[in-house]
């Protein structure tokens, strides 16, 4: 896992590198504010991994999962929001949230470095993902599940196998959003009551730190109940 630390909380999201045979996966790329990728080729990939093709996946099109996205040369994302990537439009990403934030960063990139300057690189996808598509590794195996409310178009990660999740935003065990203006509640209900019928082991989710399956289930039996009650 990485993250940015030095991003204000609200806007600092989880960054995951999972290592497979054939295959290495980046699943979301922060906000972008200083580049990723050279830290992927220097810090956090060892050499079983040199000359493996790097596929990077971005659970949604939110500004803290996709700012470094366009580093990247493999990218891929949920079919129902891959317009957005083309152009990366505030209204799709709510750049210009982060750009009115009076305390942005706690440290500044660079000499200079504006909040106001924001932006997010256009990054078109190569790969779009659908509801039930698999992400081989080599040796484990993802498949895509669609988990809509959050955003219209979020998506987890599910290895069937051992019951890890990599769930965006779509759960985790900080503060869940549902309240931006492309939210839907009753969809996330929907993706609650799915989640807890999910044999989930472990979560590792966009924010916040990882939790086990129960307390999956528990945080998705809270929503319902106040949302449905």
């Amino acid at each position: 896992m990485l993250t940015e630390p030095f991003v204000t909380d609200y806007c600092r999201a989880n960054i995951w590198l999972v290592r497979g045979r054939d295959l290495d996966m980046l699943v979301d790329t922060g906000m972008g504010i200083c580049p990723l990728a050279p830290e992927i080729a220097t810090t956090h990939r060892d050499a079983s991994s040199f000359g493996k093709p790097l596929l990077a996946v971005a659970t949604h099109v939110h500004l803290d999962h996709v700012g470094s996205l366009h580093e990247f040369a493999w990218r891929a994302g949920p079919r129902v929001e891959a317009e957005f990537f083309e152009t990366m439009p505030d209204e799709a990403t709510y750049a210009h949230m982060f750009r009115d934030l009076p305390s942005a960063v706690s440290e500044l990139p660079y000499p200079g470095w504006r909040s106001a300057d924001y932006a997010i690189e256009p990054a078109p996808l190569h790969c779009l993902l659908d509801e039930g598509d698999i992400i081989d590794l080599g040796d484990r195996a993802f498949r895509v599940l669609h988990l809509p409310g959050h955003s219209p178009g979020s998506i987890g990660l599910f290895d069937e196998r051992d019951g890890t999740l990599f769930s965006g935003d779509a759960i985790h065990g900080g503060l869940l959003v549902d309240d931006m203006p492309d939210s839907d509640r009753p969809a996330y209900c929907a993706t609650m009551r799915r989640l807890i019928e999910l044999p989930v082991h472990v979560v590792h989710g966009g924010h916040a730190d990882s939790i086990d399956g129960a307390r999956m289930r528990q945080i998705a039996e809270d929503y319902v109940s106040r949302n449905e009650g």
